[in-house]
């Protein structure tokens, strides 16, 4: 069965795929993320997410993380650069239970200033776990350096100092500008009837007012390559090597989708796994990512290896991505890689909450949810010449930037 869909009067979109299973899922999804931020801003939106569990005008902290577990269920949220999401995981029979829990949370919050004083300890002992960890940290300063002076281009977690100085007043004007109901859809999942989702919906968020978006984000500046050493006192060096790419709207983004694929992904026999650390053994981890946004895209290669092999790993990369640009892929190569990604996205689609999420971002960007049939085909029709056009476009090295902590 598909995804039936319902719009309430507020804006605020309804998604529910009906299943024989005895567990089901729901989430709130909120287009707002920390590019929404402004400048004095940095970190409210992550911040927003762990404190918007700390109290509610008929709950207290306990009682909120309590409800869902009591039951065997698990409660959780995350924040990104374009949305925030609250989920529950629980068996059907409390889908009430759940749907009246993310209710409260998200329009009822009253944050305690008890509670965010103790939660923005947790986020700073956060903040300093990420720095001890280059692997990670890397990434948020390369789209730092590929996005300058852009709220893309700044981290989720914010900064310790700006951290210390929210308060109620910040996480209300935040929430009263960026968290409007005709960005938010709710998406579930499991044998519960769509005629009930619906019933529900119009009871707790019906009455919910209208809060239409009245603002544009920032749009994307352009862009300068850079190259840039950071040093650092570990014992590999870590590098990353990208550059922005296509959007969420992109009709080339199935095609980059693969053209990582090819790289980097997951698989053991990706090019860049075999040719590092298969062939020359000069990395445990490499590997490439490409994250489409709404109005930009990133594409990266992470690898870690020792200090005095970095330069080779780099000469490496780039011979591989050469051979893309310069070689069109035979027949028997590209088959295999089409049937790699197929696989690999029915895998991910058979986890009923990744395919809650992934039908909310869907329903969030394109207005109607992805059917997987679809995106298949699209990728069967995807070319060699198509691979090569977009390796020219995207991974010229006089287009790419460099971040290394050595």
């Amino acid at each position: 069965m598909e995804f039936e869909l319902y719009t309430l009067r507020n804006g605020i979109r309804i998604a529910h795929k009906r299943t024989n299973s005895p567990v089901a899922y729901c989430c709130i999804m909120v287009n707002t993320g920390t590019r929404d931020e402004l400048e004095h801003e940095h970190g409210l939106a992550h911040f927003i997410e762990h404190v918007i569990f700390k109290g509610t005008k008929k709950r207290k902290a306990f009682h909120i993380m309590s409800r869902m577990e009591d039951v065997g269920g698990d409660l959780n949220a995350y924040t990104a650069k374009e949305e925030t999401v609250i989920h529950t995981t629980f068996l059907k029979q409390d889908f009430t239970r759940a749907f009246e829990l993310l209710t409260d949370i998200m329009f009822h919050s009253t944050f305690p200033e008890k509670e965010l004083k103790r939660e923005k300890e947790v986020i700073i002992d956060e903040i300093n776990s990420y720095h001890d960890s280059p692997a990670e940290l890397i990434f948020d300063d390369f789209e730092e350096l590929i996005y300058p002076n852009h709220p893309f281009g700044r981290n989720i977690l914010g900064t310790k100092k700006q951290i210390k100085k929210y308060n109620r007043k910040y996480i209300t004007d935040f929430i009263n500008r960026t968290y409007n109901t005709d960005q938010m859809v709710f998406c579930s999942i499991g044998d519960i009837p769509f005629s009930r989702v619906v019933k529900l919906a119009e009871k707790y968020f019906g009455n919910i007012a209208a809060n239409p978006r009245e603002y544009t984000r920032t749009p994307i500046t352009e862009y300068t390559p850079q190259n840039k050493t950071v040093p650092k006192s570990t014992y590999q060096s870590h590098c990353i090597i990208g550059a922005p790419a296509y959007d969420l709207h992109n009709p080339k983004r199935m095609a980059m989708h693969l053209t990582n694929n090819i790289l980097g992904g997951p698989g053991m026999n990706s090019r860049l796994n075999l040719a590092l650390r298969e062939r020359h053994g000069l990395a445990y981890n490499v590997e490439s990512s490409y994250t489409p946004y709404s109005d930009t895209g990133v594409f990266t290669i992470y690898f870690g290896t020792d200090k005095a092999d970095t330069n080779r790993a780099i000469e490496i990369i780039f011979q591989e991505l050469n051979s893309l640009r310069n070689k069109r892929m035979g027949i028997l190569q590209l088959s295999k890689a089409k049937k790699q990604l197929i696989g690999q996205l029915a895998i991910g689609a058979d986890s009923a909450e990744n395919l809650m999420i992934s039908t909310a971002k869907s329903i969030q960007v394109y207005q109607h949810p992805d059917n997987l049939q679809n995106v298949f085909k699209q990728i069967e029709q995807i070319t060699s010449l198509e691979i090569m056009e977009i390796a020219n476009e995207i991974l010229c090295e006089n287009r790419l930037s460099t971040l290394t902590f050595r």
